[in-house]
């Protein structure tokens, strides 16, 4: 069986959700990878066949995203060539994680898929929204990357469809302990944003992942370190707690090892404001907005006993079964 699957890079998860499951994908057959956007800092140890700049994200200085830099980077006669080029129908089937490019390709070519992955979870009206939904954000979700079969993976099963979250081996094998650090991971904060805030807090040590970092090193009560994910991993396991965004795979992963999280949902994104509603549903603090009092609002969180909720892992072999013999029964 010939494999097509396809990752939006427009942030670390969907890439570091396929390269756990690219070993249990080969067990079905040949695997071809495509890869759009380039917003991913991760190394990227597939084997991507085809690429494409597709639509990425470009945030704002503290915390949003940046519209305007956003639609000025989209080249649409690019796109359109990009999905008129992808030879789909040499494949078997075509594995879609949330890829604009290749669902337009499917329409152009005639061809089925599957949408797999956190945002297909949004198909059903029952995963949580927040409290004012987004016109524009649900059209998205829905059109984006639309495909005729879709399986979701979120927190909780809050449909049929939906299934657990894809955590990595390092994390299931992992032996959780606390080293008394906290995790920093918001890829939409530069340096400065944030700064000030963790050095009034001087007892307390930050691992702070961030993008344009190349080495690890530290200044006062803050270590820096690149992105990478065995020292991300090791981060995360051995953390007190983890301050990131309203991202999925991060926050699934620290839930699955029992640790604490405080939210911070990137502004005006939608699907973030949607797993921050999850998530605030389970009993996790979420923060708005970063201000003055962003120290005070970590010493709270640390010093209020909350009782994390604990999520199950994907069995990822059923799952993929699963997704096959959806795929087929057409």
């Amino acid at each position: 069986m010939k494999i097509f699957y396809a990752i939006q890079a427009t942030g670390n998860g969907h890439i570091s959700r396929a390269i756990q499951l690219f070993p249990y994908l080969q067990k079905f057959g040949a695997v071809d990878f495509f890869l759009s956007g380039n917003n991913a800092s991760l190394n990227i140890d597939l084997p991507v066949k085809y690429k494409s700049k597709g639509c990425s994200l470009h945030y704002s200085k503290c915390g949003g995203l940046d519209y305007w830099d956003i639609a000025k980077n989209i080249k649409p006669m690019q796109l359109y060539k990009d999905a008129k080029s992808l030879p789909l129908k040499n494949y078997d089937i075509i594995i879609n994680d949330f890829e604009s490019i290749t669902a337009l390709a499917c329409k152009l070519q005639n061809v089925p898929s599957i949408q797999f992955g956190h945002q297909a979870s949004f198909k059903s009206k029952l995963t949580p929204r927040p409290e004012k939904k987004s016109i524009m954000g649900e059209l998205i979700l829905k059109h984006y990357a639309s495909s005729p079969k879709h399986i979701g993976l979120h927190f909780e099963k809050y449909d049929s469809f939906i299934h657990p979250p894809i955590i990595k081996d390092e994390i299931i094998q992992a032996e959780p302990k606390n080293l008394k650090h906290i995790t920093v991971y918001l890829p939409s904060f530069q340096k400065d944003c944030l700064q000030k805030a963790f050095n009034k807090l001087e007892g307390i040590q930050f691992h702070w992942f961030l993008g344009d970092v190349n080495f690890k090193y530290t200044e006062g009560n803050i270590t820096y370190f690149p992105v990478n994910q065995e020292q991300f991993n090791q981060s995360l396991i051995s953390c007190e707690g983890i301050i990131t965004g309203g991202g999925f795979e991060t926050p699934a992963e620290a839930l699955y090892l029992g640790k604490k999280i405080l939210s911070i949902p990137i502004r005006n994104h939608y699907e973030q404001e949607c797993n921050a509603a999850a998530l605030k549903r389970m009993g996790v603090p979420v923060v708005y907005e970063v201000g003055d009092d962003f120290a005070e609002i970590i010493e709270n969180w640390l010093n209020t006993e909350t009782e994390m909720p604990t999520i199950q892992a994907n069995n990822i072999n059923e799952t993929l079964q699963y997704l096959f013999d959806t795929y087929n029964n057409k």
